[in-house]
């Protein structure tokens, strides 16, 4: 019914687009008016003003646009204007967990799938989406190509990972060295050694990865890998880093305690994902070198806050879950008193959490987050780390995160302020009026 849906829309649309042009209509011009704008860094509304859109960019915030009598016209009413929201922890293809793609469907079936997922974050107004780590370089290229509709994305390409690593998912019986199927199909790369940490990087820059992820540490559900483990020498993750800065991008790291974060550090990483075990002195030391914070909050604070009730884990795992929640706690408390550069992502994937993917910033709320610091996480912070992939941007003729002259058109009109109320953006459906990207509309409701 959905895809009806949107045949539908696309139809209308090429007619609107026909009959403006016979009525002589400026078709690359767009003025939402009288809009409260966030423009992504400023902790206050910019009141009752118009922006205007022409092509994929914003061109002018103001009173006085200067619009052509025949742009197009988007009333705004008095409500918010924001930046398409940016998701910095994405898993496309991976849906029920990291088996499925090759226990039960072939990568047909989970190209599908995974796309049917990107729809659903521009539908809840991710615009952008930072993907760390799974086969999605394809997609990633169609879309940024403007073959298929979805968010932008950032992907990582396959997850790179240790024997016995946070994307080992091999069978206990598996020999070491071979080739398993995940590293086949591009999902992950099992490497030991400089040698091979260098040609798994070099291979997913060479696909398109706009970044690189490695598995630092242990996790929670993973088989191989318990949390406390440290993983990759610091050679391994100096030559991964090395081949990252020759291509003029970075690294980020899954990693959750401090040996592991402060030799991924050492290594030169640029962003932590989770580091939910880290204590206060890691965090001073992530502020004074710079290194962002990639915060899952869903996952850590709820979650796992009662790991009892995961039927599936042993006891062994829920009782790393607990630990994360209650680390995560903390941890979250010292990364606002040294304010560290955070991003949020979900790391939610599937079903169960395709459409919930706003509550990883709204859950941001409950450890102490103002509403302002929030949607900064998910608009110019996001933006700022997304920059340090250098040359490997295919976004680099525009800002993204922000609504002012030069930055692209990725915009949401919201019946609302997320300033003073951070939960409206789980109330996508009736809230977000117009859901706008690369000057292009998704959404509008009007």
């Amino acid at each position: 019914m959905k895809s009806v849906v949107r045949l539908f829309v696309a139809a209308a649309a090429l007619v609107a687009s026909l009959s403006g042009i016979a009525n002589g209509s400026d078709q690359n011009q767009i003025v939402f008016k009288n809009v409260n704008v966030f423009d992504g860094k400023s902790e206050t509304l910019i009141e009752n003003v118009d922006v205007l859109v022409e092509g994929n960019l914003i061109t002018k915030v103001g009173r006085d646009t200067g619009a052509s009598a025949n742009a197009t016209l988007v009333d705004g009413k008095g409500m918010t204007l924001i930046p398409g929201l940016i998701d910095m922890h994405a898993h496309f293809c991976i849906q029920e967990g990291m088996l499925v793609g090759r226990d039960a469907y072939d990568q047909m079936a989970m190209g599908a799938r995974a796309y049917h997922s990107m729809l659903q974050y521009l539908d809840q107004g991710f615009t952008t989406a930072r993907d760390t780590g799974c086969n999605i370089l394809g997609l990633a290229k169609a879309i940024n190509n403007g073959l298929l509709e979805g968010p932008r994305v950032y992907p990582s390409g396959g997850f790179l990972s240790q024997t016995g690593g946070h994307a080992d998912t091999g069978s206990f019986n598996d020999v070491p060295g071979r080739v398993d199927d995940l590293e086949r199909h591009g999902f992950g790369y099992i490497v030991d050694g400089v040698t091979e940490a260098r040609r798994a990087a070099r291979q997913n820059l060479r696909s398109g990865a706009t970044q690189i992820k490695i598995m630092a540490g242990g996790g929670v559900a993973s088989e191989f890998d318990p949390i406390h483990t440290t993983q990759f020498s610091e050679e391994e993750m100096r030559a991964i880093v090395e081949v990252a800065k020759d291509y003029g991008t970075y690294v980020l790291a899954h990693a959750y305690h401090d040996r592991s974060v402060n030799r991924a550090i050492d290594a030169g990483v640029k962003v932590i994902e989770h580091n939910f075990l880290a204590s206060e002195k890691t965090i001073k030391r992530m502020k004074q070198e710079g290194v962002a914070l990639s915060a899952q909050a869903v996952m850590s604070l709820e979650a796992f806050a009662k790991p009892e009730t995961i039927t599936f884990f042993t006891p062994d795992q829920k009782a790393k879950a607990a630990s994360v929640n209650k680390g995560a706690k903390q941890m979250f408390e010292w990364a606002r008193k040294h304010d560290l550069l955070i991003v949020t992502g979900g790391d939610m994937f599937g079903p169960a959490y395709n459409l919930r993917q706003a509550d990883n910033m709204v859950w941001m709320s409950t450890v102490g987050f103002s509403p302002f610091q929030i949607m900064k996480m998910g608009t110019s912070n996001a933006a700022e780390v997304l920059s340090w992939s250098g040359g490997m941007n295919p976004y680099k003729y525009g800002k993204l995160g922000v609504i002012e002259p030069g930055a692209y058109a990725d915009l949401i009109l919201i019946d609302g302020n997320p300033l003073k109320e951070i939960s409206i953006l789980n109330d996508y459906t009736d809230k977000f009026k117009v859901i706008m990207k690369d000057g292009k509309f998704h959404k509008n409701s009007l």
